[in-house]
């Protein structure tokens, strides 16, 4: 199911295989327009790393119980030939112009995490 120009429902699945409940579904579509804005915004394509996690593949990868990535409202992602450090930086420049609207904000060595939650968090 194509969800943006250059986002498919796939890329979002439980690792796990499990099936994605419609309200989650609902969270992802909105999520993947955020990113679709960052897509276009740098012309560079952007992987998924995780996406919707079951709360059991969420358990077994250590997640936190009420983690964002179980309600469908986040994604681990890869923008191609950056850094997440640069990643960060460009969410947050971003975020901070009021061109996309991401609550949650995370840098990691491999990837950056983003999610739509309502409240600013940032780590």
């Amino acid at each position: 199911m194509q969800l943006t120009d250059n986002f498919n429902k796939i890329e979002f699945e439980s690792k796990d295989g499990s099936s994605m409940p419609d309200e989650v579904l609902r969270n992802i579509e909105l999520l993947s327009e955020q990113l679709q804005i960052i897509r276009d915004y740098t012309g560079l394509s952007i992987t998924i790393n995780s996406g919707y996690r079951s709360p059991e593949h969420n358990k077994s990868i250590g997640g936190v119980s009420n983690s964002q990535h179980v309600k469908g409202k986040a994604a681990d992602i890869v923008i191609a030939g950056m850094k997440p450090s640069d990643t960060y930086a460009l969410i947050e420049y971003l975020n901070d112009k009021g061109l996309i609207k991401i609550g949650g904000l995370g840098h990691y060595n491999t990837f950056t995490h983003v999610d739509i939650r309502e409240k600013k968090a940032r780590w």
